[in-house]
C-alpha cells in the first residue's frame, strides 16, 4: 500500500467512525429525547419519565461515553495505520 493509499484509507476509517458515533448521538438525543419521548415516558428511570431523562441527561451521558469510545477507537486506528504517538 502506498503512502497516499494509506492516508486515504486512514481518513476513510476516521470518517466512518465519526459517522457511526454521530448517528448514535443523534438517535439518542433527537430520536429518544424528542421524537419517541411520549412512548418512552411510559417507563421511568430514577423516578423520572424515560423520555424526559433522555432529553435532559441521557444525551449528555451518551456524548461523554462516545468521546471516550472515539479516543479508544482512534488509538486503535492510529496503531493500525502506524501513525500513533509513543
Amino acid at each position: 500500500m502506498t503512502l497516499e493509499e494509506s492516508r486515504a484509507a486512514y481518513w476513510k476509517a476516521n470518517l466512518r467512525l465519526l459517522a457511526i458515533l454521530l448517528t448514535i448521538w443523534f438517535v439518542v438525543s433527537f430520536g429518544f429525547g424528542i421524537l419517541l419521548s411520549q412512548q418512552l415516558n411510559a417507563f421511568s428511570l430514577g423516578g423520572y419519565p424515560l423520555g424526559f431523562w433522555f432529553a435532559q441527561q441521557g444525551s449528555i451521558y451518551t456524548f461523554i461515553v462516545l468521546i471516550f469510545v472515539y479516543a479508544w477507537r482512534m488509538n486503535v486506528l492510529d496503531r493500525k495505520f502506524d501513525v500513533h504517538e509513543d
